[in-house]
């Protein structure tokens, strides 16, 4: 159940949010219709779901280290695999749909800051196996326990890369020529947001999308929102509620639209 705060934002949001219907961009028509709304399967579901399931049954603990907002449900310094599985992961509604966008894109560079157990990272990983995953994970116990998710389901074409965000980021961004994904779950704060969406920011292209998750997770969340929104690079956006697209495209008009999912 949704606190009660993010309650309301979501009936607000459902108020404004429409199908794209009528809408002369056929690039957001095409996104919205064939891929945001597709409901077919792919293997790559069952392979990923079938790893959530099995981790959401796993009783063995770990020793947490936060560098971000933390959890609203949970906050402790141990922690068993099933509740991060249950609290931390992005539900498979949200993964599934992080696959369908780099499956559709075809990104060769993607960077998802926020690893966790490694069951968004899979989606990301199995949607482009030429392509190249750097994610990012602060906590050495949870790292290692998604270094072995990965490699049950066989990904090779991902780095986890261990450490605080705010050390690691910036190191890796400078042997990366251009970035043309990027997910950011890394910190629910308005500070860190903004700092990490500027540092990539200076590798995207206007073929990047970046996706961030948790929009509507606290007020610093929705200030970032609306001020990413309002950046002069950014000319795109779509609120999906629990997370938003963010494009770069020259050739179309700033636009914004609230779709509903």
């Amino acid at each position: 159940m949704l606190p009660f705060r993010i309650a309301a934002d979501y009936v607000l949001y459902r108020l404004r949010s429409f199908k794209l219907h009528g809408v002369h961009s056929p690039f957001l028509f095409e996104l919205y219709h064939n891929v945001i709304q597709h409901n077919g399967n792919y293997q790559a579901y069952n392979r990923v779901e079938a790893l959530r399931k099995k981790l959401k049954q796993d009783n063995r603990k770990l020793q947490v280290t936060d560098f971000g907002a933390g959890s609203k449900s949970i906050n402790k310094r141990t922690r068993s695999i099933k509740s991060i599985a249950h609290t931390s992961a992005k539900p498979p509604k949200y993964g599934k749909l992080l696959f369908r966008l780099v499956n559709h894109f075809q990104p060769k560079t993607i960077l998802e800051l926020g690893t966790s157990l490694g069951i968004t990272t899979a989606y990301l990983a199995e949607a482009r196996n030429k392509g190249q995953v750097y994610t990012f994970e602060g906590c050495p116990a949870i790292a290692q326990a998604a270094r072995v998710n990965l490699k049950s389901l066989g990904l090779k074409n991902v780095q986890l890369i261990e450490g605080n965000l705010d050390e690691t980021l910036q190191k890796q961004l400078q042997h990366l020529e251009q970035l043309d994904f990027v997910f950011f779950d890394g910190n629910h704060r308005y500070e860190p947001t903004m700092r990490y969406f500027e540092q990539c920011l200076a590798k995207a292209h206007e073929n990047t999308l970046f996706v961030l998750d948790d929009i509507y997770w606290s007020a610093e969340m929705k200030r970032a929102w609306q001020e990413i929104k309002k950046h002069p690079e950014v000319l795109q956006t779509l609120d999906l509620f629990f997370i938003g697209l963010v494009f770069f495209r020259k050739t179309q008009p700033k636009e914004h639209f609230t779709l509903a999912f």
